[in-house]
């Protein structure tokens, strides 16, 4: 069958296209969380969806599973194989075209192969912006991003990867194209299939290109860091920022001082922004497409009352676009370290903005009884409740010990996210990593919906089986 399989599969598509030497399959065999997974017997990189499409419907006549791919920079496994049966990684990097871009009507229209990068270079210079912002957009995928819904810097401003969506082309588990793309911003005509495709992480369809919604392009920007003492008073600098500079503000991230070391041990050098130490840091944001307000001053003057009322402890403002990114290496650099280290817990957990103090007081308490030599390192987005409550191992000399407890530890963090009443997935997916998580979430009716969501959409369950059920 394999033989047959390929024979046909080459023909589809051209012979650059089909990969199946052991060397050149090796790039495809996992994502960041999962960097290897079950064989596979070929890796299909078509160029349009007409090629999608006639790839899917072989797989279907064969019964050939499919696991899609985009740039590898998953956190849940997503984008590892992990069936047993005859398989293929469906890979879109020579799907990546921008087929239009519409200045009057400010939308986009992107393949599905086109790195977030590269679409926010094509916006940008058409004077828009494209409201995703986060770590991995030189390498990651629109595709990628609208599976897994991906979220973010500025998710507080801009919201998730959805909420960029106005329209959708994708093809079903049959090869059935499925052309959404209209890139209407009012449309109630039926059940918004779009969305049912958005998240599904590859698992219902496969997302061959989007309409994407642009914002004005930001003609001022001012970006602080700043230092706090205790979490209540992080909450009170949200609301005072969110109260004085309205939807100028973009993005409100908390790093830890732990989230400082961990950077700078992994960095191998580097020194905070703030002469004093404190617990807690700010990475804040504000930016606006009105040249007329100086949003530069509105923020300098916020923080100097945040000082008088005893809000933080210390700050400065970025006083070019190279100390600006400065500021953004550090955010950054605690994910890189973070990605880096195999034995941290890594988690994506979100609750309501003003228990964010609560859990993170209570995640510690209960891994620090677990684990007492090991590191919490929370950092995040608090503008929309997202804190990844990451734990890093100790010292060599108990490292032994941390890793036997290691998923413990994992799951007490995950128990009381859902306890708050908050999730264990916020902007990272469920992949393969998250599955088990899921099921103590969603009740047993909630996880029967969705099982028949996947079987009207999937009844051969080809398309990336194993993930989120």
């Amino acid at each position: 069958m394999s033989d047959a399989f390929l024979t046909q599969l080459s023909f589809l598509l051209d012979p650059s296209s089909v990969l199946t030497g052991p060397s050149d399959r090796a790039g495809y065999q996992g994502d960041f969380a999962l960097p290897r997974g079950r064989k596979f017997i070929a890796v299909a990189r078509p160029k349009t969806t007409e090629d999608v499409s006639n790839v899917v419907k072989l797989c279907h006549s064969h019964g050939v599973v499919i696991t899609p791919r985009g740039g590898g920079t998953g956190l849940a496994g997503g984008a590892t194989p992990i069936d047993g049966r005859p398989g293929i990684v469906l890979s879109f990097e020579r799907l990546n075209r921008v087929r239009s871009v519409d200045s009057v009507g400010a939308t986009m229209i992107v393949e599905a192969g086109v790195t977030l990068h590269a679409a926010q270079a094509v916006a940008r210079e058409a004077g828009f912006l494209l409201g995703i912002e986060h770590g991995g957009a030189g390498s990651s995928q629109i595709g990628g991003n609208f599976a897994t819904n991906a979220g973010g810097n500025n998710v507080l401003r801009y919201g998730m990867a959805r909420d960029q969506a106005l329209g959708l082309e994708g093809v079903l588990a049959d090869g059935t194209l499925v052309d959404l793309l209209q890139p209407l911003r009012k449309n109630n005509a039926g059940y918004d299939l779009k969305h049912l495709l958005i998240g599904s992480e590859g698992t219902l369809g496969l997302i061959t290109a989007i309409s994407l919604k642009l914002r004005p392009l930001p003609v001022r920007r001012a970006t602080a860091f700043v230092s706090v003492a205790t979490l209540n008073q992080v909450l009170l600098m949200l609301e005072l920022l969110q109260r004085s500079l309205g939807e100028c503000l973009s993005a409100f991230e908390l790093i830890a001082k732990s989230g400082l070391d961990v950077h700078f041990a992994h960095a191998k050098g580097g020194f905070s922004p703030i002469g004093s130490e404190a617990p807690w840091y700010l990475l804040i944001e504000a930016d606006t497409a009105a040249s007329q307000y100086d949003v530069e001053a509105s923020l300098s003057a916020l923080l100097g009352k945040a000082i008088e009322e005893n809000l933080i402890t210390d700050g400065t403002i970025a006083q070019s676009e190279q100390h600006r990114s400065e500021f953004w290496r550090i955010r950054e650099g605690v994910a890189d370290a973070t990605i880096a280290t195999a034995a941290a817990v890594k988690s994506d957990t979100a609750v309501a903005i003003n228990a964010i103090p609560e859990f993170i007081e209570r995640a510690t308490k209960a891994v620090l009884a677990i684990a007492p030599e090991c590191r919490p390192v929370p950092f995040g987005h608090v503008g929309d409740g997202n804190i990844h409550f990451n734990v890093f191992p100790p010292t060599a000399a108990h490292l032994e010990s941390f890793l036997a407890v290691r998923s413990q530890v994992a799951a007490v963090i995950e128990d009381i996210a859902i306890e708050m009443g908050g999730t264990i997935s916020a902007e990272h997916g469920i992949g393969v990593l998250k599955r088990d998580s899921l099921s103590r979430m969603r009740p047993p009716p909630q996880l029967h919906l969705m099982r028949q969501i996947k079987a009207v959409f999937d009844p051969g369950n080809i398309l990336n089986p194993g993930k989120i059920l």
